[in-house]
């Protein structure tokens, strides 16, 4: 059995923000290097983030992750774009507190209703967004995501 999946009706979250969402463009003349706006963490959220890049796997639903520009520990890019993860994000704005989350091994995930490919997760010191395109099946990447985040991102 590969994955855990629970899905838990109403979530109970904690922080407040805005939905910050990642603007995937090839840069132009080099495929394996990926522009994704990094987002700012503070505090423990941005010590969460550096934490988890450090353990992010290499290979995510078969592919390798590749650069980003501009560089930084709060994103990370597999393939050219096809899976993107953003550390330190608002919390999602279309979130309710009676949203549901579902939870893939031990962390909650919220799906944006506006945006299918988009997930969140939730209930961390960091609110950790993946991007999924529809080429991958979203349980199996976020499978692959869910143990380094369940270790390096604390429930907040």
């Amino acid at each position: 059995m590969r994955a855990m999946i629970v899905v838990a009706r109403p979530a109970v979250l904690l922080t407040a923000g805005l939905l910050a969402t990642a603007l995937l463009t090839t840069v132009a003349g080099c495929s394996s290097t990926v522009r994704v706006e990094p987002p700012r963490p503070t505090g423990d959220a941005a010590a969460a983030c550096r934490a988890l890049d450090a353990a992010l796997p290499r290979t995510v639903d078969g592919l390798d992750r590749v650069a980003t520009e501009p560089p930084s520990p709060y994103v990370a890019v597999w393939g050219e774009g096809e899976i993107a993860l953003r550390c330190g994000v608002d919390r999602p704005a279309t979130m309710a507190p009676t949203a549901e989350v579902s939870d893939i091994n031990g962390v909650g995930w919220f799906q944006d209703p506006r945006v299918p490919t988009l997930f969140t997760a939730v209930n961390r010191v960091a609110y950790v967004e993946v991007t999924v395109s529809r080429a991958h099946a979203p349980g199996d990447v976020l499978v692959d995501l869910a143990t380094p985040i369940k270790a390096k991102v604390p429930e907040g």
